[in-house]
């Protein structure tokens, strides 16, 4: 297979598994998804779907965040992880909403980047999610995936999002990142893997990768 025919397979095979793609952040507009996304770093997307009912129950814009302190966000966040880092993130930048942006998220990777505690994958993901601007946020799935399809030399997430970003087509960056997270999860996770159920990897994949699977089976 040609790369150019490796990137139409795996379109089309996310596109039959995934024909709708859920977002797995819960939120309900741009500000209560840039909170998720924060939060969901080095946790799950479970993780946080539980705890923020729980922290927009008390404030679930920027105005009512910063009437809190960083010890009651702080409080109420602690079973996602880096709580102290998160919460200092989310006052901060919740603040800096109110005095810079009219208390709204602007649609704008600069703007979002220059936010505390905002990377570019949480930019990307707002921008993509919130405002449908394409981007290709790279997530540990994304990452993995990736390199596992031969589609990138696995370096670091910032030459993966180049490569994903050279090789599909824009206007499906926002709808593919999304598939290929959930693909992951439930296909080609990290642990626990089988690669008869992953038919992309098991169709593409780079043959180092496949050839340590073998050797790992047959011990």
């Amino acid at each position: 297979m040609t790369k150019k025919e490796k990137v139409s397979f795996v379109i089309d095979t996310l596109n039959d598994i995934y024909p709708e793609i859920p977002i797995p952040l819960d939120h309900k507009d741009p500000y209560t998804l840039l909170i998720a996304v924060l939060l969901s770093a080095q946790s799950t997307d479970v993780r946080v779907n539980q705890i923020t009912p729980l922290l927009f129950e008390v404030a679930d814009n920027p105005r009512d965040m910063v009437k809190l302190s960083v010890e009651e966000i702080r409080e109420i966040i602690k079973p996602v992880g880096l709580s102290p880092m998160k919460s200092k993130g989310i006052h901060g930048l919740s603040k800096i909403l109110l005095e810079k942006h009219d208390g709204q998220v602007p649609a704008d990777f600069e703007a979002l980047e220059a936010l505390p505690a905002v990377g570019h994958k949480t930019a990307s993901v707002v921008m993509s999610q919130a405002f449908n601007v394409p981007a290709f946020p790279v997530d540990t799935h994304i990452h993995r995936l990736m390199y596992r399809w031969n589609l990138t030399n696995g370096k670091n997430v910032k030459q993966t999002e180049k490569d994903a970003k050279r090789l599909f087509p824009k206007d499906l960056w926002n709808r593919l990142h999304l598939q290929i997270i959930w693909y992951g999860r439930q296909y080609s996770p990290a642990r626990g893997w089988d690669l008869e159920k992953d038919i992309i990897t098991k169709t593409i994949g780079r043959k180092t990768v496949l050839k340590e699977y073998d050797r790992k089976k047959k011990k």
